[in-house]
């Protein structure tokens, strides 16, 4: 239920109370938890957020990689829809904290890991953010060049205009990061729209070139067994979980600016799995039909725009597919690093300086090589940081629901020498869980005989570090959940 005008007292007076009782190294107030003030997200805010996050460029190559892997239509968006599903679960998992509490991501996992050892998983999710603001920001290069290339053509095979835009837009990046999120606000009321409308145009296009849905949907699974299709279809599903295994972490980050838990869980609801089965399926369709027009399917829609033969339509496509990957990449990869980078040092690290180590370890990690191809991207790179991810959010769960309770104590999570102090602020047993979990899910890349794991990373990370936490947590369970309850209440919101 809303939060009513006595508990918005209590909730502030609470900030009050914690403001003067934290340490500064573990504190600033991009780190604190929201006031009642600041808890204006409703349920169309969450639908709209996902909506705005997944028209992008990267979900459509995310579906059209199915296509060029071999799937047919109904096989790629059956496991897309699959994938969005079981990623929804640990989302809304993770998201009830944030949306108690007001509490961030970073501030979330110092409960499980200790409010110092709380930096490694905050490192690892800021790690796979570096990846994708380096994709989406190599993704936004290839749409600039592509536009240029679009009017003047004697510069389409010009390497040296593919850097200079892809360093072009990186800047452009850095700019917004250093006027503050707040400068590219005004995108987001009609960049996805846009994005939307620039897409179904595309797909019309399409539709026309290959003489409509009959034959654009037409084209055959390349799988001609079962055994076969799941062995390209399980690392897949693995993919689709990975591709949001970020968000599952520091969704927080979000709904700590929830009205309400309902508004959060039914707007995520929603919103996740309709909008990116939506979205999905332009680009299953544009893949499908690039193989009949072109002879090859073509994933990337950057590659597939440059082959318009109308300049002003390739060249407003590609001006909307450039607004939203500014507008994502801002929202997705820059708010939650420069939170997990402010998280190790509050005093020293703004939210600014966050978002340029972001952009610069973008560039470290050559997204050009995770981008060369959907096998890279797909088996490489989404499949790869879901075991890095999976173990953490497994933690986070089996710590929150079910050592915890979901009974948190707010200040504490802010000072040293709390119950989240463990062992020199690390909790050990945390530690042991995420190395085993991240072992376990990954030992396939090196040892061949057990590449099965690795194909199922995610889950394997998932459930072999919240089984291994909840045994090694079992001595400190009664402590943990014994917080004090008028802590509970007086910072909580149900």
């Amino acid at each position: 239920m809303a939060v009513s005008s006595i508990s918005t007292r209590v909730v502030d007076q609470s900030a009050a109370d914690l403001a003067a009782e934290h340490d500064s190294r573990l504190y600033n107030a991009d780190l604190a938890p929201t006031v009642a003030a600041q808890r204006t997200w409703g349920t169309y805010n969450y639908i709209a957020l996902w909506f705005s996050m997944s028209m992008e460029v990267t979900t459509y190559m995310l579906a059209s990689s199915l296509i060029a892997g071999g799937m047919n239509w109904k096989q790629a968006i059956l496991t897309i829809l699959l994938g969005n599903l079981i990623v929804l679960v640990p989302m809304l998992l993770n998201a009830h904290a944030g949306a108690k509490y007001g509490i961030p991501f970073p501030v979330f996992v110092r409960a499980s890991f200790g409010t110092r050892g709380a930096n490694l998983p905050a490192m690892l999710r800021a790690f796979v953010a570096c990846g994708w603001f380096g994709i989406q920001s190599w993704l936004g290069g290839q749409a600039i060049a592509a536009m240029i290339g679009v009017l003047w053509p004697q510069t389409a095979q010009m390497p040296l205009v593919l850097w200079a835009s892809f360093l072009g837009f990186w800047l452009l990046n850095m700019y917004v990061v250093w006027r503050g999120v707040e400068s590219i606000r005004f995108l987001q009321s009609f960049s996805a729209p846009f994005m939307l409308v620039m897409s179904l145009t595309l797909l019309f296009w399409m539709l026309h070139k290959a003489g409509g849905f009959g034959p654009m949907l037409s084209a055959p699974s390349h799988f001609h067994t079962t055994g076969s299709f799941l062995r390209f279809f399980f690392p897949s599903l693995t993919a689709m979980v990975g591709y949001w295994a970020t968000l599952s972490l520091n969704i927080p980050d979000f709904t700590r600016y929830a009205k309400s838990q309902d508004s959060q869980i039914v707007g995520q609801a929603f919103g996740l799995p309709v909008a990116m089965v939506l979205y999905s399926f332009i680009g299953i369709a544009c893949t499908s039909a690039s193989e009949i027009i072109f002879g090859e399917p073509v994933w990337s829609p950057i590659t597939l725009l440059g082959r318009f033969h109308q300049p002003f339509a390739a060249l407003l496509a590609l001006v909307a597919l450039l607004i939203a990957t500014l507008n994502v990449n801002i929202g997705a990869n820059v708010v939650s690093p420069s939170n997990d980078f402010s998280n190790l040092a509050p005093g020293l690290i703004s939210f600014r300086t966050g978002g340029l180590i972001t952009g610069f370890l973008g560039l470290a990690m050559m997204p050009w090589k995770l981008m060369s191809s959907f096998g890279n991207y797909i088996f490489g790179w989404l499949i790869g940081y879901s075991g890095l991810l999976g173990p953490v959010a497994g933690i986070m769960v089996a710590d929150y629901f079910l050592i915890r309770g979901t009974r948190l104590d707010t200040v504490s999570l802010y000072r040293r020498g709390g119950p989240y102090e463990y062992t020199r602020g690390i909790n050990p047993r945390a530690i042991v869980a995420l190395v085993g979990g991240v072992t376990v899910a990954l030992i396939g890349l090196a040892v061949p005989s057990l590449r099965f794991l690795y194909d199922y990373a995610w889950f394997v990370g998932f459930f072999v570090a919240a089984a291994s936490y909840y045994l090694l947590m079992q001595g400190y369970r009664t402590a943990a959940s014994g917080v004090s309850g008028v802590v509970t209440q007086i910072t909580s919101q149900e």
